[in-house]
């Protein structure tokens, strides 16, 4: 009898195990290498091959913009290095969201989940796949403008791609990052190479005097900033898929700390070849340096930079449907969102419902054409929200001193982050107070959806019943059209 009850216990326990086995959810399938061309690949997008004009326009020399680009490479290190810590520390998938749920409460999470539900997710995705659309046409126009119809057509396009791909399988999404970041680091090398040859046969006349500040004004170096910052932006995505990364304690800070040092490196020396070829007025007037550089360099490959620059945004694009859905996904998870979109396809194990909510919006962004106005309020909002995820690391130290920390960033560097972060948040305020004032508002928003959908049993019975209806209606036409396309998948 003992006996039986042994292998009937047993039994139970093998079930046991094969449920656990069959339950859906996102797997960790993202090795080192996938990890390194995930960063690289989403911070290396359009912005090298513009921001060099912004960066030098608002700095007003040279030498001061390269110093620009050599502390936003700095600052973005010591801003990723924060999150290894925060994405070892707290090993959920969410980046910035469940950082400060963790840290500083429900509402600043909130607040992040909702502004990159409403402006910051669609105006960065829109603007990545109109570069994409813009240097896939426009080859075949030039000299003439090309047709914004047509351009709009293709960034609807790429778009789509990448969004099916993110639907379709996590290994395939990831195995075209990595391909995707080879082509853009190869067409990186295509532009140092031939400025650092010029260089070394002594063309240095563009770097003579290259400290000038007769045209460095308080207001405007902020924006300087700003324009290198948002080239390196995308550092912080890797912690989106933390849930998702193959031995995270080992693999995020490596992978973080390799990727934003190469991409410093090249990012520095990309703009020193810019310089050993073009004139700062060169420069300032050119809207698209990298094109302008390829005419002055080498004219018979001067075509495929275009193409090059395409593949790059496609693969910062592909970077951005890949991470940003996660943070939907885990605020879905913790009640802070419609539970649909905490759903997984149960064969392809995507999150598919987080993916498809973007991509109507993302669209419709596109068609509408109103996305520079919101680019603006992203950059401001962005940044606020990881100061205060690093602050939050910091309070996080002091308050639990014992809790397990496999990676620990030394604590100089998440305090010089966390008052630079601060004080670019504060100049923007001073330099821009119309756009950052709209984007407070915008972000303040939140504070009434929050009491009212997640927080609301707190309001009286009658509003509670009211509200619950139409989160039970809208909840349920989402789950009908998200059945209707994972039966068609």
């Amino acid at each position: 009898m003992k006996m039986e009850g042994t292998r009937i216990k047993k039994e139970g326990n093998d079930e046991k195990d094969k449920r656990d086995d069959e339950v859906v959810c996102l797997r960790r399938q993202i090795g080192l290498l996938p990890a390194v061309s995930f960063i690289i690949g989403t911070v290396v997008g359009s912005g090298i091959f513009i921001a060099p004009k912004g960066v030098l326009m608002n700095s007003g020399s040279v030498g001061l913009s390269l110093l620009v680009w050599v502390l936003c490479g700095v600052l973005s290190l010591f801003g990723a290095l924060c999150y290894a810590e925060l994405g070892t520390t707290f090993t959920k998938s969410g980046g910035h969201y469940t950082y400060l749920l963790e840290t500083l409460g429900p509402l600043p999470a909130f607040l992040r989940l909702w502004v990159e539900f409403l402006f910051i997710r669609y105006a960065v995705a829109s603007y990545v796949s109109l570069a994409f659309g813009r240097y896939v046409v426009e080859p075949f126009f030039t000299p003439c403008a090309a047709p914004t119809v047509l351009i709009r057509l293709v960034s609807i396009l790429g778009v789509t791609f990448v969004v099916a791909i993110n639907c379709w399988s996590v290994n395939m999404a990831s195995r075209t990052q990595v391909t995707l970041t080879f082509i853009k680091m190869f067409a990186l090398v295509l532009i140092i190479v031939p400025g650092v040859i010029a260089l070394a046969k002594g063309r240095t006349e563009n770097f003579q005097n290259g400290f000038e500040v007769d045209l460095l004004t308080l207001d405007k170096l902020p924006l300087a900033f700003y324009s290198g910052l948002y080239a390196y932006g995308g550092w912080f995505y890797l912690n989106f898929i933390t849930e998702e990364v193959i031995n995270p304690n080992r693999n995020m800070p490596l992978a973080i700390i390799l990727s934003i040092v190469a991409v410093t490196v090249f990012y520095v020396l990309i703009n020193v070849a810019y310089y050993t070829m073009m004139t700062p007025a060169e420069v300032l007037l050119s809207d698209a340096v990298a094109v302008t550089f390829a005419n002055r360099a080498f004219q018979g490959l001067a075509p495929v930079i275009p193409i090059l620059v395409a593949i790059s945004c496609l693969g910062a694009l592909n970077g951005g449907f890949f991470g940003a859905p996660r943070m939907l996904f885990v605020g879905a998870r913790e009640g802070h969102w419609p539970a649909i979109f905490s759903m997984i396809h149960i064969r392809r194990h995507t999150p598919l419902p987080a993916v498809l909510l973007l991509y109507p919006l993302v669209v419709f962004m596109l068609v509408t054409g109103e996305i520079y106005q919101l680019l603006n309020f992203a950059s401001f909002s962005r940044w606020f929200f990881i100061a205060l995820a690093t602050l939050g690391m910091l309070i996080h130290r002091y308050r639990f001193p014992l809790h397990p920390r496999p990676f620990k960033v030394p604590l100089v560097i998440g305090i010089t982050f966390t008052v630079v972060c601060f004080f670019i948040v504060g100049l923007s305020l001073y330099s821009d107070p119309w756009n950052t004032g709209q984007s407070c508002a915008l972000t303040l928003t939140g504070v009434p959806v929050y009491y009212v959908t997640v927080y609301r049993f707190r309001l009286p019975r009658r509003c509670r019943r009211i509200f619950g209806k139409l989160y039970q209606y809208s909840s349920s036409e989402c789950i009908n059209m998200i059945v209707f396309i994972m039966g068609l998948n």
